[in-house]
């Protein structure tokens, strides 16, 4: 595993210890209900339908099919239980609880209710909401709609991209090639002049979003009035394999082109092999190198142009 992953793995198995510990899972004793976390989670099943089936309960929660059985039966035996014949399929059991196990369920459907209650009433109104979109990314993530695999889009940029668009750079060059942070202080100035000076029609900035947060950044700004210039590709690294880099790159360059623009040009460095095979594969041609110092690191800066 790399430092991400073990990093991950940590924080997950840190967090699974927190709440077991947190929703008193450990002692048997779930909110003080008197019940393990498994019996109230069949009660609290129980208590949703009248019409489970033991074998379709055991696999949507994922329990053996005997440890079930046992506790059905102990629910039975107190009389929180019937059972009858399911009308579909005559050799199963159709599960219901008695008003009795309403009456044991109540408890501790308040006690949990109350404990979310309490934990909420010492958050603010704002850390409510981020609580609330953590719980709700987490829960995605980890069934089955987190597995498939979500559809990348391109737009325009909004309020609160820029930020991104620096932060997004500085951190990926810092790591992937060891700049220093020249570089995010050139991408600053860079973002900054682009919302100072926009020209709508001749100019614009395209982010690609994935998974409802920005992975992707290319901008097209005018060098003059017969060249656009392309500034800023980029591509995160939980966004790779996507072909957003490509998707990106054409559309800067079909804006460029409708924009009535005669030329292209954009300015790398020759380690950027991902980046320069996509300018390639667009038609830009390499029409000046030279060596530079910069961000920290000795380079070679390159010159592109495509003409339209």
């Amino acid at each position: 595993m790399d430092a991400i992953e073990i990093a991950a793995v940590a924080a997950i198995r840190r967090f699974n210890r927190f709440h077991t510990r947190w929703v008193g899972a450990l002692g048997g004793n779930l909110h003080g209900s008197g019940f393990a976390l498994t019996e109230a989670r069949v009660l609290y099943e129980l208590a949703q339908r009248d019409d489970w089936q033991a074998a379709e309960m055991a696999k949507a929660l994922g329990l053996d099919p005997a440890y079930l059985s046992r506790i059905l039966q102990r629910f039975a035996e107190r009389g929180w239980l019937e059972r009858s014949r399911s009308p579909a399929d005559g050799r199963a059991w159709r599960l219901k609880l008695t008003e009795a196990g309403r009456a044991a369920f109540r408890p501790l459907d308040e006690a949990s209710s109350g404990q979310a209650q309490a934990i909420l009433s010492r958050l603010a109104p704002p850390q409510q909401g981020r609580l609330l979109d953590a719980l709700t990314d987490a829960e995605r993530l980890l069934s089955d709609e987190g597995m498939v695999r979500p559809v990348p889009i391109i737009r325009e940029h909004r309020a609160g991209d820029m930020g991104w668009v620096i932060s997004a750079h500085g951190r990926l060059y810092s790591e992937e090639y060891g700049w220093d942070l020249t570089f995010e202080a050139l991408v600053a100035e860079i973002a900054a002049k682009f919302l100072r000076e926009f020209k709508p029609g001749r100019e614009r900035c395209f982010i690609a979003e994935l998974d409802g947060a920005p992975a992707g950044s290319a901008f097209v700004v005018q060098d003059d009035e017969a060249t656009a210039k392309l500034r800023l590709v980029l591509v995160e690294k939980r966004a790779q394999g996507y072909g957003l880099g490509k998707r990106l790159v054409q559309e800067a360059v079909g804006f460029a082109r409708a924009a009535g623009y005669a030329r292209m040009v954009l300015w790398t460095n020759d380690i950027l092999h991902a980046a320069r095979a996509i300018y390639i594969a667009e038609g830009f041609k390499l029409v000046a190198e030279e060596r530079h110092h910069s961000f920290g690191q000795d380079l070679v800066g390159q010159n592109w142009e495509l003409v339209f």
